[in-house]
C-alpha cells in the first residue's frame, strides 16, 4: 500500500470510529429509545445485566457495534459496523470502476452513513458525485394500513429519537467539515420528494426507510436510474414490511439480481443490467 492509499484509509477508518462513537468512553449505548424487545433489551433485569457487562473494562466494544442493534445516544449512526463496511465497499467499488452517478440514502436519522459516503468522495478526491441526504427530518410517518396492509401496526412513528431535525444533521456534517454544495438534503416524506429525482442517475442508493411504503416509494423512483454496476442497498432487509417491499418490487420489475446478506439486518445486490 503506497502512502497515499495508507492515509485515505487511515482517514476512512477514523471517520467510521467517530461516527460510531467508538473513539469515545463510555461505551454508547441507550435503552431508552430502543422501540420493541430485542437481543439487547427488554426487562430491566436483563438492561441491568448488559449495564454491568458494558461497563467492565475488557468489554469488546465492537462485538455489539458491529451488528448496530442499539439505538446510540451520541453517535450520528446506529448503522453497525458490518453495515458502514458495506457502504464504505460499495463507495469505494462505483469509483474504482467508473460506475456513474450520484449517491443517496433514504432514511438518514443524524446522517452518519450520508456523512461516510461524503468523506469517501473527499478521500479520493472525486468532485464530481453529489450526495442526497432524503429524510422527513421529523420521524417516520404514521403507517397507511389500507394501502399497505403490511405496514399496520408500526410504531415507528411514535420513536422521538428518530425525528432528527436537518438543523442537526447539517450540523454533524459540519462537524466533519463536510457540509459543502455536493450534499443536497431532500425535505419531506417520500412520496413527495423522490419522485421529483425520476430521470437522475445513481451509482450508489441505500434505503433505511424501514415501512413497506416508504421503502416501495424510494424503489420506484430510484432504482431506474442506477447505473449498472451500481449498488442498491437496503438496510432493513431483515424487517419483514420491507422485505416484501424489496420482493414485490423485484418481481414486479424483472430485478434478478442475487440478493447478498450484509449482516442480520441489511441486505444488498449490483445491478448487471
Amino acid at each position: 500500500m503506497d502512502e497515499i492509499a495508507r492515509l485515505r484509509s487511515r482517514y476512512i477508518d477514523l471517520t467510521v470510529s467517530a461516527l460510531t462513537h467508538m473513539l469515545y468512553r463510555p461505551f454508547d449505548i441507550r435503552w431508552d429509545q430502543n422501540p420493541e424487545p430485542d437481543d439487547y433489551s427488554g426487562s430491566d433485569e436483563l438492561r441491568e445485566a448488559a449495564a454491568k457487562e458494558f461497563a467492565r473494562e475488557d468489554f469488546d466494544w465492537a462485538s455489539v457495534r458491529a451488528d448496530g442493534r442499539d439505538w446510540p445516544q451520541y453517535a450520528q449512526t446506529m448503522v453497525g459496523l458490518k453495515r458502514l463496511a458495506n457502504v464504505r465497499d460499495c463507495v469505494e467499488r462505483v469509483i474504482a470502476d467508473g460506475v456513474p452517478g450520484d449517491l443517496i440514502e433514504t432514511g438518514v436519522w443524524r446522517g452518519g452513513v450520508v456523512i461516510l459516503m461524503r468523506a469517501i468522495l473527499d478521500a479520493y478526491d472525486d468532485r464530481e458525485r453529489t450526495v442526497f441526504a432524503a429524510d422527513s427530518f421529523r420521524g417516520v410517518p404514521p403507517p397507511n394500513d389500507d394501502a399497505y396492509p403490511s405496514d399496520a401496526g408500526s410504531r415507528l412513528h411514535t420513536a422521538k429519537a428518530l425525528a432528527v431535525p436537518r438543523e442537526d444533521v447539517e450540523r454533524n456534517f459540519d462537524l466533519y467539515g463536510l457540509l459543502d454544495d455536493r450534499v443536497r438534503f431532500l425535505e419531506g416524506w417520500f412520496k413527495d420528494t423522490l419522485p421529483a429525482m425520476k430521470g437522475r442517475t445513481w451509482s450508489v442508493i441505500r434505503l433505511d426507510g424501514d415501512l413497506y411504503e416508504s421503502t416501495m416509494d424510494a424503489l420506484a423512483n430510484l432504482y431506474p436510474g442506477l447505473s449498472v454496476g451500481g449498488f442498491l442497498i437496503v438496510d432493513d432487509y431483515g424487517h419483514e414490511p420491507c422485505r416484501q417491499a424489496v420482493t414485490d418490487f423485484r418481481d414486479a420489475n424483472g430485478v434478478d439480481e442475487p440478493i447478498e446478506p450484509i449482516d442480520w439486518l441489511g441486505a444488498f445486490w449490483r445491478r448487471a443490467h
